[in-house]
């Protein structure tokens, strides 16, 4: 896998995961949607950490900077 997202995307999908599981956990977002999110988060916070998105590989996007 070729990295593909930049540190500023890494950042911002750190953040919102994290508040996402926020939401979750203090019962502010609960059923179907705290579900949804606390998932999302999760994805988030797997893509951050390995700097692959497959979403962007299909849309044919990197913010990853030029070498």
């Amino acid at each position: 896998m070729k990295k593909n997202m930049g540190a500023a995307d890494r950042i911002i999908r750190v953040v919102l995961a994290a508040l996402f599981a926020v939401l979750y956990f203090t019962g502010t977002v609960t059923g179907t949607l705290g579900m949804v999110l606390l998932v999302l988060g999760g994805v988030f916070l797997a893509t951050s950490l390995i700097s692959f998105c497959p979403l962007y590989t299909l849309v044919g996007i990197s913010t990853c900077p030029k070498k």
